[in-house]
């Protein structure tokens, strides 16, 4: 039988009423004539509640300890769905992570998985039951229960399908697809039936919130199908899939934003070798994650250096950033914590001439000033001021048409007109 790996979320999860509809959904796929496995997050905001909990003990609790809390709220909603399935005489069986043998390393709160064991999977579904797994877990070559980090329950569910060989990996969530852009900034938004993994991958560690971007990338290796669906309303989603070489594809698939971002400019410091290691070595150091990175040679062997960083990294990225400097003689240090980042994403761009352009052209018509600009084969990304996010996503999906549907015709995918 086909086999589908099915994963559902906290708000998919937030009460007994919605994990009844969460059984009817499984059943739906048995009756269409899928084994399926089902991958669970903790209810709604119960993970949140568990380290609120662990703080109000301890104010820096011990995270070994603090990953054998959390990974309770799992344990809840396996029990909870399998008993759903067995009301309604659907035989299933749950399973913690350790109990199914997800082998992890050891980073605590943030562990990464080596192996599945998938023998005892394979034997409940050859005995026509449900498998339910707790996400978000896995367990270590001493024994320790490890959680994999926010959004581990995507990673959870495609490492299963991957172990698996599953037909698809299905990560039902709250909103139905992947679209071309955030609809509460876009109203015109329009939902894609489906996008590249090396798209989807762009899209979600450039602020899209879909799918957890470790999950992308597990897909991507594996080849595992991957569906993003709403458990909420029925429809078809999006596939998230390799790219179809016999297809032309749309020149932009989507538009990302990040909120998130703060800039550091570091102004006339000596132009030489070694001067940025200088001055972002000690920022790594700290565990502070550099993004976007622009050097301008200003004459006189001067070099203004800037760089974007997390916003809540911003404050300890610019205390260390002006000891450096003031080390190294430059003129004046300046950051902005009010900037934010609009990326345009696509395949289509490796055989299109003239995209930058035309993005400029529309921030321009604007008055939007850029400030960074950062490409890559599929990408290209520009640091604006905060306050023109949502006028700059518009302005940019207007120019790009994306709210056209894509039709599939003999020269490739176009625009419908």
């Amino acid at each position: 039988m086909p086999l589908l790996v099915q994963k559902y979320g906290g708000t998919s999860l937030g009460d007994v009423e919605r994990i009844q509809s969460v059984a009817e959904k499984v059943i739906t796929a048995r009756q269409q004539g899928h084994d399926v496995v089902v991958v669970v997050s903790a209810m709604g905001g119960e993970t949140n509640r568990l380290i609120e909990l662990a703080h109000s003990i301890a104010e820096q609790p011990d995270r070994r300890e603090l990953d054998v809390l959390l990974a309770t709220g799992e344990q809840v909603t396996i029990a909870l769905l399998s008993m759903a399935l067995q009301a309604r005489d659907y035989a299933a069986r749950s399973f913690t992570g350790s109990q199914v043998h997800i082998l992890t390393d050891s980073v605590y709160n943030k562990a990464r998985i080596r192996e599945i064991d998938d023998r005892r999977v394979r034997a409940e579904l050859a005995e026509g039951k449900v498998v339910v797994v707790a996400g978000f877990q896995g367990v270590d070559e001493q024994g320790s229960i490890t959680t994999l980090g926010r959004g581990g329950s995507d990673t959870s569910a495609v490492a299963l399908a991957a172990a698996l060989t599953a037909d698809e990996c299905q990560i039902f969530t709250d909103v139905d697809g992947v679209y071309t852009t955030d609809p509460r900034i876009e109203p015109n938004a329009r939902r894609l039936d489906r996008i590249t993994f090396e798209e989807m991958l762009e899209m979600a560690s450039l602020g899209s919130k879909v799918l957890q971007i470790r999950a992308v990338e597990f897909a991507g290796k594996y080849n595992v199908p991957l569906r993003v669906l709403s458990t909420f309303e029925d429809g078809p989603g999006t596939l998230i899939t390799y790219e179809e070489p016999r297809l032309e594809q749309a020149l932009i698939s989507g538009i990302a934003f990040n909120k998130d971002e703060a800039q550091i400019t570091v102004y006339r410091v000596p132009d030489k070798p070694g001067i940025a290691w200088k001055l972002l070595g000690p920022v790594s150091e700290a565990n502070v994650e550099v993004d976007m990175i622009v050097q301008n040679n200003t004459g006189e062997d001067r070099t203004d250096f800037t760089f974007t960083v997390h916003r809540n990294d911003y404050q300890r990225a610019l205390e260390l950033v002006q000891e450096t400097a003031a080390q190294l003689e430059a003129e004046s240090v300046d950051g902005d914590a009010s900037i934010v980042k609009i990326s345009l994403v696509g395949v289509g761009m490796r055989s299109h001439a003239g995209i930058a352009s035309t993005m400029f052209k529309a921030l321009a018509e604007e008055g939007i000033n850029i400030r960074m600009i950062s490409t890559s084969e599929i990408k290209i990304s520009v640091v604006v001021d905060e306050r023109y996010l949502e006028l700059g996503v518009r302005a940019l999906h207007q120019a790009f048409e994306l709210e056209l549907p894509i039709e599939v015709t003999d020269a490739g995918e176009q625009p419908a007109a």
